[in-house]
């Protein structure tokens, strides 16, 4: 046998082979969509079975109902029920002295006396228990309006607190404010004092320097026009007396200063002294405060104590 026939037969084989496969693949595919049609099909004829059936059975109980046929009457299982009784009540205007229906001791009205005070226990019952749940329920209520106004109180208390804080701590500002404003005005009356104490030591070598303390005879300095004129270009000095006039001065002056360094230390002194008394009354009145908070949370806890027991007795 030929290769290339050979070869050609088994392409024409798997060719084949190829096209049953794919008949084969086919006819699978067609034979699930018949399946599924026919369960499609299956499901709807069940469906329109149970909806026939329903229909039919709605019918009959509709238009169809045994109470609606001619013979009923006959065969009604309620018929003696139904029937009118001999004796309907103790007050039955049938009930003549010959109809024998009504005896000495009966009581037809019995069983409905019964049940009517048993609905009457059931209604007091009921209300009962309606009338002890409103009383649960306004309890709950006042209990809910108790605790909604012990929060309010102490958001209101709170709030007075941190009011309290917020005045304090403004206090304190302005205090401290108060204190830098006078140590400043102090700073600067010291540049002050420092500054005109320069220039009074200028002064005084200025006129140390001109003056009559450098001369060498004070009498050249005395004029002819007045009493005590001095003559700058012949003065060569000062006497005893104008020596102890100077020192007399100096005297007077270094007395000056130290009384003026004696106010100052007094005045340093009443600085101090007001400082330690606004911070003694700042202290007082932070403890006054406090006992004043104390107390009224004293009476607040007294105040909620006694309606706590007048809750407790209603």
């Amino acid at each position: 046998i030929d290769k290339d026939a050979l070869d050609a037969q088994v392409k024409e084989r798997k060719m084949q082979e190829a096209i049953e496969k794919a008949e084969h693949e086919r006819f699978a595919r067609d034979m699930k969509k018949n399946d599924k049609l026919m369960c499609l099909l299956e499901e709807r004829q069940k469906n329109e079975i149970r909806d026939l059936n329903k229909a039919l059975t709605e019918f009959h109980k509709n238009f169809q109902r045994p109470e609606t046929r001619r013979e009923f009457d006959l065969n009604d299982p309620q018929a003696l029920k139904k029937d009118r009784p001999a004796r309907v009540s103790d007050d039955d205007p049938r009930c003549t002295l010959s109809s024998m229906q009504k005896f000495v001791g009966e009581d037809l009205n019995h069983d409905q006396r019964i049940k009517f005070q048993k609905e009457q226990l059931r209604e007091w019952s009921l209300q009962q228990q309606k009338d002890w749940k409103t009383a649960l329920a306004d309890q709950k209520m006042a209990d809910d309006l108790y605790d909604k106004f012990r929060i309010e109180l102490d958001r209101k208390i709170m709030e007075e607190e941190k009011k309290e804080e917020e005045s304090r701590r403004a206090v304190c500002t302005a205090t401290k404010t108060f204190n830098k404003i006078q140590v400043a005005e102090l700073d600067h009356k010291n540049e002050l004092e420092k500054a005109q104490k320069i220039k009074d030591d200028m002064d005084e070598i200025t006129c140390l320097l001109q003056g009559d303390l450098l001369s060498e005879n004070p009498d050249q300095a005395i004029g002819p026009c007045s009493k005590h004129p001095v003559l700058v270009d012949r003065w060569k000095g000062m006497n005893q007396e104008q020596l102890a006039a100077i020192r007399q001065f100096q005297k007077e002056q270094a007395l000056e200063k130290e009384r003026v360094r004696e106010q100052e230390r007094r005045r340093e002194a009443e600085w101090d002294r007001q400082r330690l008394q606004a911070a003694r009354a700042q202290l007082l009145w932070e403890r006054r405060q406090q006992r004043q908070d104390q107390a009224q949370r004293r009476r607040l806890d007294d105040r909620n104590a006694e309606l706590s027991q007048e809750q407790k007795a209603k």
